[in-house]
């Protein structure tokens, strides 16, 4: 029989939330003009094998929810063993990332850090709807794309305006998902004193925000593709964002109607969806643009 304590901390870890922070990564190794394999499949191993799955257990131990959380929908109960476990593998992906470089290991320990501000209870940036939200905005999307892209190029190709129009992209896409992803959690988060950004801005406030702030990108991955005369691209992301779309307008429709709609099930799949379909385009432009 399988020990309580070891899947408690297994699935606290939530590795499959991982390949949710794929595309980022994916999206630096399809633009980056050198690639550095080995460098590669270091700084991937470092995110997402030890660097998320830290942050997530490190959450969990903190947060200590009740309700479903994401890819969990009964949580059990945390333990000192995921505490352990979530800060063994920080650092072993501290440790790690210094075979890429001291840069690369530095920028892994600075999100480390503000993952662990996220939800510890002396700092808990969480409580501040803006604040956590700036935090996970810039530091999952713009921030791992950047820290990507200059640990797997073969040479320093300076920080163009395509770079940082890149990274720009990946946090309107990680931001746009965001209010979402708690839109179910209202009254658990209210509980615990945390004020998040979907409370603020209420259930139709976090499906306008989020449909604006993804349409936002959209202009940009626009941009980004016409300046690299490679308007196929584009299109192809308007065809992976499809079925993203669809789902959205039903979700958003029944929550308007009734706000009961806005619950762990519909989340999931609004999730699933979304992050499939990006998962999708991006590792296209990886391996066959």
């Amino acid at each position: 029989m399988a020990n309580p304590n070891v899947k408690s901390v297994f699935l606290h870890l939530r590795l499959p939330f991982s390949l949710f922070l794929l595309p980022v990564f994916l999206f630096a190794v399809a633009t980056v003009p050198q690639l550095n394999i080995a460098n590669a499949i270091v700084v991937f191993i470092v995110l997402h094998l030890f660097t998320y799955p830290a942050s997530n257990g490190y959450n969990s131990y903190f947060d200590k929810d009740e309700g479903s959380i994401a890819l969990i929908k009964n949580p059990p109960k945390v333990n000192y063993a995921l505490y352990l476990t979530s800060v063994s593998l920080e650092w072993f992906g501290v440790l790690l990332a210094l075979f890429v470089n001291w840069q690369f290991c530095v920028g892994v320990i600075f999100y480390n850090f503000l993952s662990k501000a996220y939800s510890h209870p002396s700092v808990r940036l969480k409580k501040y709807a803006i604040i956590s939200f700036l935090v996970v905005f810039i530091f999952q999307g713009a921030f791992i794309y950047y820290m990507s892209f200059f640990a797997i190029s073969n040479f320093n190709f300076g920080f163009s305006g395509d770079v940082f129009l890149a990274g720009l992209i990946c946090s309107c896409l990680i931001g746009a998902t965001y209010p979402l992803t708690q839109i179910y959690q209202h009254e658990e988060d209210g509980r615990r004193g945390d004020k998040t950004l979907s409370m603020k801005l209420g259930y139709k406030g976090s499906f306008i925000f989020s449909g604006l702030l993804f349409l936002f990108g959209t202009v940009l991955m626009f941009i980004y593709w016409k300046n690299n005369h490679n308007h196929k691209n584009f299109w192809i992301f308007i065809a992976c964002g499809l079925p993203v779309i669809v789902f959205f307008v039903f979700w958003l429709t029944a929550v308007w109607k009734d706000q009961t709609a806005a619950n762990f099930k519909n989340m999931m799949r609004m999730t699933l969806i979304s992050s499939s379909a990006m998962l999708i385009y991006f590792s296209w432009l990886c391996f066959f643009a």
